[in-house]
């Protein structure tokens, strides 16, 4: 079962997560295997905001040990975490990425839904490195869409949403994640 998780930071908690980063990495290597895309997000000025896993995992209650027990999480450096079933509609890691990772801004576009049915991969599926719904705890019900995308801006990273499916739609600048 594939799982997404957005840990979005506490204010002020970047020194903590600069503190933590070598127990952080440590964590999510335990689950290399099972990592589709990873990576922070980050405010207009650099500043994290948030950390992106999308994972397969056996099961819902792993997926909230998942979630839960990351050092960050545990220690009070996140305000709140995100975590939905998904699905992966383009059957990649972001590691299988066929586009050039430099090439342009990278964000994480989130939106949640408003009507009953899955958004369709945009035809500009080349600039997609993760995409796929949201989905209820049983897997039974659209609840939005979470994409990873290379875009020139935020607006443009926003357009790989169809604007009328959605409450709302955030746009959050994001980069690959993992051990430098």
């Amino acid at each position: 079962m594939e799982f997404f998780c957005y840990h979005r930071d506490r204010a002020g908690s970047a020194a903590l997560r600069d503190e933590l980063l070598e127990e952080h990495w440590s964590y999510m290597d335990r689950f290399a295997k099972e990592l589709i895309a990873r990576g922070p997000t980050f405010s207009a000025d650099g500043t994290p905001t948030g950390s992106v896993h999308i994972a397969d995992l056996p099961d819902a209650a792993a997926a909230r040990a998942f979630a839960f027990e990351e050092p960050n999480y545990q220690a009070g450096a996140y305000r709140d975490v995100m975590l939905r079933r998904w699905r992966n509609v383009l059957g990649r890691t972001m590691w299988e990425f066929p586009g050039d990772r430099e090439a342009s801004n990278r964000y994480l576009v989130i939106g949640l839904g408003s009507g009953t049915h899955e958004e369709p991969v945009p035809a500009n599926s080349e600039t997609l490195i993760a995409f796929g719904p949201l989905l209820s705890d049983d897997g039974a019900t659209w609840l939005g869409t979470a994409a990873l995308v290379m875009a020139p801006d935020a607006a443009t990273a926003r357009e790989t949403l169809t604007a009328s499916r959605y409450a709302s739609i955030e746009v959050h600048d994001w980069t690959f994640g993992g051990r430098r």
